[in-house]
C-alpha cells in the first residue's frame, strides 16, 4: 500500500469513528506535499533505520525495553506510536505485526494487574512514573483503536481502553491533575498532560469523557503558568522555575483540550522558541529529558503551524540527524535507546500527518 493510500485510510478512519476524529487542529495544508518537502531523503533514511531498529528489538512478549532491559509500557506505547506515525497498521505495512504485538503487550498488562485497566508494569525503570506508563499506554490504544482487521481484536482494544480511561478519570486529583500513582492525592503538570492527551485521543475514538474532567485539568495546567510564559512543575509551587520540557508539554496539553489561541498560548510559544535547537550539544542546558522535551516541543510547533513550525522543524530535524548513531537514537541520560528512537521517529514523521491525534 503506498503512502497516499495509508493517509486516505487513516483519514477515513477518523471520519467514520474508527480511529478518532481530528484532534489537534492547526493550519490547513496539503499533507502529501508537506511531507515530501519536510521529510527529506536523509530524514527518511534515518526514519527507516529507526523503525527497523525498533522492529528488531521488540521482545518476544511484544514489549520494548527501557535502559534496564525491563519491558516498559510507556516505551512500548511510544514505539507503537512511532510505527503508526509511519503508516504501519495491524495487517498493513512492513511492521504492522510489530505494532499489533505492542498492543497485545499493553492489553495484557492492563488485564493482569491488581487494578484492571492500569497500564503499567512493576519491574520497569522509574517506578515513580507508573502513571506515565498508563498515560502513554492509553494514548497508544486510542490511536490504534479501529485499525485491526479482526473484529475480536478490535473489541479487546476497545474494552481495555474503556477500562484504562475509567481508571484515569477516577485517579484525577481534586486540583485537576494526576501524579505518579493512580490515587487522587497529588498532581504535576507533566503527568497531567500525559493523561489529558490520552483522554483527548479516547474521546476521538468515541469514548465518552465528561467535560468537567478536562476543564479541571485545564485549570490545573493554567495554574502552573509563570510570568515568563513557561510553566512550573506543580501548581501552587511557583518556586519551581520554568523549564522547556514541561512547558512544551503544557502547551500540548492545552491544545489537547481544544485551546488553540489566546495570550497563554502565544506567550508560551514565544517562551518555547527560546529553545530552538541550535546544534550546540555541548552547551545544551536541556540535556535532561531532551527527547521528552523535544517530543512535546515538536507537537506544539506542529499544531501552531506557520512561522513557528517552519522554523522549528528544520532545526530539530537537523539536530536529530546529527544525534543518530548506529541507526538509532540513544537517550543515554534517560530511558534508553528504544525510547530515544521512538521519540525521534515520531518527531521526524509528524509531516506525514498519520497519527489521528495530530492530524490537520
Amino acid at each position: 500500500m503506498n503512502t497516499p493510500d495509508r493517509r486516505t485510510f487513516l483519514r477515513a478512519a477518523g471520519l467514520t469513528g474508527l480511529g478518532g476524529s481530528l484532534a489537534l487542529v492547526g493550519h490547513a495544508q496539503d499533507s502529501a506535499k508537506v511531507a515530501a518537502d519536510l521529510v527529506t531523503s536523509d530524514a527518511q533514511t534515518a526514519i527507516d533505520g529507526g523503525l527497523d531498529y525498533l522492529a528488531k528489538h521488540q521482545g518476544a512478549d511484544g514489549a520494548f525495553a527501557d535502559k534496564t532491559g525491563a519491558a516498559n509500557v510507556a516505551v512500548t506505547a511510544l514505539a507503537g506510536l512511532a510505527l503508526l506515525a509511519g503508516g504501519q497498521l495491524p495487517g498493513r505495512g512492513k511492521y504492522g505485526r510489530v505494532a499489533a504485538r505492542a498492543a497485545d503487550f499493553i492489553i495484557g498488562r492492563g488485564a493482569s494487574g491488581t487494578k484492571v485497566g492500569y497500564l503499567q508494569n512493576t519491574d520497569a525503570f522509574l517506578q515513580h512514573g507508573a502513571m506515565y506508563q498508563h498515560g502513554f499506554g492509553s494514548l497508544f490504544l486510542a490511536e490504534i483503536h479501529g485499525t485491526f482487521p479482526d473484529p475480536a481484536k478490535q473489541a479487546l482494544v476497545r474494552d481495555m481502553l474503556e477500562k484504562a480511561i475509567a481508571l484515569t478519570v477516577k485517579a484525577q486529583s481534586r486540583d485537576g491533575g494526576w501524579r505518579y500513582d493512580p490515587q487522587p492525592n497529588d498532581s504535576d503538570v507533566s503527568v497531567a498532560v500525559a493523561q489529558l492527551m490520552a483522554l483527548r485521543a479516547a474521546k476521538n475514538a468515541g469514548i465518552f469523557i465528561d467535560k468537567s474532567v478536562v476543564d479541571k485539568c485545564v485549570d490545573y495546567i493554567k495554574g502552573c503558568r509563570l510570568p515568563d510564559g513557561g510553566f512550573c512543575y506543580q501548581k501552587g509551587r511557583p518556586a519551581s522555575l520554568s523549564a522547556f520540557p514541561r512547558s512544551a508539554a503544557a502547551i500540548v496539553g492545552l491544545y489537547s483540550a481544544g485551546i488553540y489561541e489566546g495570550e497563554i498560548i502565544e506567550k508560551g510559544l514565544k517562551y518555547l522558541m527560546r529553545f530552538l535547537p541550535t546544534g550546540l550539544r555541548s552547551n545544551d542546558v536541556r540535556r535532561d529529558h531532551w527527547y521528552y522535551g523535544h517530543y512535546y516541543g515538536a507537537l506544539a510547533m506542529w499544531t501552531a503551524g506557520g512561522t513557528y513550525w517552519n522554523e522549528w522543524f528544520p532545526a530539530i530535524r537537523k539536530e536529530l540527524l546529527a544525534r543518530r548513531t548506529n541507526g538509532a537514537w540513544d537517550d543515554s541520560d534517560g530511558t534508553g535507546t528504544a525510547f530515544g528512537t521512538a521519540m525521534a521517529c515520531i518527531i521526524l514523521q509528524l509531516p506525514n500527518n498519520y497519527l489521528p491525534i495530530m492530524q490537520k
